[in-house]
């Protein structure tokens, strides 16, 4: 059999249902067919066929009153078994929990997702002041430390960084130093510290981000305390997912 593109085998009506089902996933409210087929550029005769299947599995819940949707609990389930065994959040909760109980500080545990970094897991603190939680909220990779730290280390972004030569330099002491702080790249008034995470191919496979509003981001905090205590947990990280940081150092 000749060889074919992936694209060549999309069926389009999966299509339609995945980016409907990641439509429900962005929104914080309820939303109306109204509304999704304005976003979507989708009948709303095909959305409600889509809805009706999805609503009769469970993935998919609708208002008895306004007839507005939202993700059901299946959607919930399936994602919570997918994370249950996804290896880097299993290795890297109990490291997470540590630098939490450490620092006081949220803690995230981030992936990249094409050219955006994911923040796929947090560990909170029991601070009063915090930033907004980011879980399951996506960054272009450009635009803040934990997508820079993707850009620094995984070289199928080496396209994507050549499309933004001002951060050129900012890579490379990101890559050098091996940890990246950014300013209100999260969020007004935030500061994030990320680092690398490997696995045993050498590869990074994650990101440990701590993130924390900059008022408790004194210069000498952050050199004495906050990134020491980062850096030791992505280590520990690492190490679980196989990765020999002495040998790497040697090979490099």
């Amino acid at each position: 059999m000749p060889s074919r593109e992936k694209d060549s085998y999309n069926i389009r009506s999966v299509e339609n249902a995945l980016h409907l089902l990641e439509a429900l996933a962005d929104e914080e409210n309820k939303c109306s067919l109204a509304q999704l087929s304005q976003r979507l550029d989708m009948t709303k005769a095909s959305l409600f066929r889509l809805m009706a299947t999805f609503e009769n599995h469970g993935y998919v819940e609708r208002g008895q009153v306004s007839g507005e949707y939202q993700l059901g609990l299946a959607a919930f389930e399936v994602s919570q078994k997918l994370l249950s065994k996804m290896t880097l959040l299993r290795k890297a909760r109990p490291a997470m929990a540590q630098l939490v109980r450490q620092c006081n500080e949220t803690v995230y545990l981030a992936v990249q997702r094409h050219h955006e970094v994911l923040f796929l897991e947090m560990m909170d603190n029991d601070q009063k002041v915090k930033v907004v939680p980011l879980t399951s909220q996506r960054f272009p990779l450009q635009d803040c430390a934990a997508g820079k730290v993707f850009l620094a280390f995984d070289e199928t972004n080496m396209q994507l960084l050549a499309n933004h030569p001002h951060l050129e330099n900012e890579i490379n002491q990101c890559r050098k130093q091996r940890y990246c702080i950014d300013h209100n790249g999260v969020g007004e008034g935030s500061t994030c510290m990320a680092i690398p995470l490997f696995n045993a191919d050498k590869n990074i496979t994650g990101c440990l981000a701590l993130i924390t509003p900059s008022f408790r981001t004194d210069e000498d905090r952050v050199n004495k305390e906050l990134l020491p205590a980062l850096k030791a947990a992505g280590e520990m990280i690492s190490a679980q997912l196989g990765y020999n940081a002495y040998v790497h150092r040697r090979t490099a």
